[in-house]
């Protein structure tokens, strides 16, 4: 039974996720609280967990038709609808109130602090916008990419109890890192996905027009990622060497999606997708190794 539930959470993109926010958190704070670095932890775990268990009951029948989520605990019949929905509830509201002890002095409207104001967000925002609009519209990539960049905000807020220019310069770089993730995953996973109904890739066929999205988003993201060392940006800082490694880094990942232009197969989109899964962490902990050491 906890096997069960440890898929309904999705561990390995929960603690993916978490990652984002710890980075954030580390990148923000002037004076350490391991408290509020825990809070973070668990409840943004919890919170990402919940939204990946909604996500579940609400795909139960369009994960049956798909090889590669045939295993899930609902499509298998492990786990009951009604206790995936109990248990994404308990966690959800265990995540929310965990963020809610962050900086609570700093609430909105005297109710929510500001790190579980984004958490309530971000599953409001993947569970009911990004889930039924993959059914619909490739658009459900552009929502999916504010939940999904929120965590990386959401450690920095946790840290200063503030959203100013720097939390939306790291919320912009994993807004603009998830494109050539998504399209890099929509083009290998496309027949599992059209078994399904789901509509993920771009132009719905596997051609150059995903790939030209890919190559505009990666240049973007890698603008963006040097902000911080081109412009004045308030808590946020990065030294001549941080940012010739992330230009560096962020040349690499495009060429991916270049790569992906010229030859337009799944091959090369595998190799963008794991790209992605290694670009992101080492351009954060290139991020956090700079604020101590440079």
């Amino acid at each position: 039974m906890i096997q069960h539930f440890g898929q309904l959470l999705k561990l390995k993109l929960s603690f993916t996720v978490v990652f984002s926010a710890m980075i954030g958190y580390l990148l923000g704070f002037e004076e350490f609280n391991i408290y509020y670095f825990l809070y973070l932890t668990a409840g943004g775990f919890f919170v990402t967990g919940s939204a990946n268990g909604f996500n579940q009951i609400l795909e139960r029948n369009q994960d049956s038709l798909m090889q590669r989520t045939l295993s899930r605990p609902l499509p298998q019949g492990n786990l009951t609808t009604f206790k995936a929905f109990i248990f994404c509830i308990a966690i959800g509201t265990l995540g929310l109130f965990l963020l809610n002890k962050i900086n609570p002095h700093g609430t909105i409207y005297g109710g929510m602090s500001k790190s579980s104001f984004f958490g309530l967000i971000s599953i409001l925002l993947y569970v009911l916008s990004y889930t039924p609009l993959k059914r619909v519209s490739t658009i459900s990539i552009f929502v999916g990419a504010i939940p999904g960049a929120i965590p990386f905000l959401l450690g920095y807020v946790a840290a200063t109890d503030k959203f100013e220019l720097a939390a939306g310069v790291l919320f912009a770089i994993q807004f603009f890192w998830q494109f050539p993730h998504f399209i890099s995953i929509a083009w290998v996973q496309h027949e599992d996905y059209k078994k399904a109904g789901f509509k993920m890739l771009f132009g719905g066929r596997k051609n150059r027009y995903p790939a030209v999205i890919s190559i505009f988003t990666s240049i973007l993201m890698t603008v963006i990622s040097l902000v911080p060392f081109l412009f004045n940006v308030p808590g946020l800082k990065l030294s001549i060497y941080a940012a010739s490694l992330i230009l560096l880094l962020g040349i690499w990942f495009t060429i991916k999606s270049i790569n992906l232009y010229i030859n337009t197969d799944d091959d090369t989109a595998r190799k963008l997708m794991f790209s992605s899964f290694l670009y992101l962490p080492i351009m954060q902990i290139v991020f956090v190794v700079d604020r101590f050491f440079s």
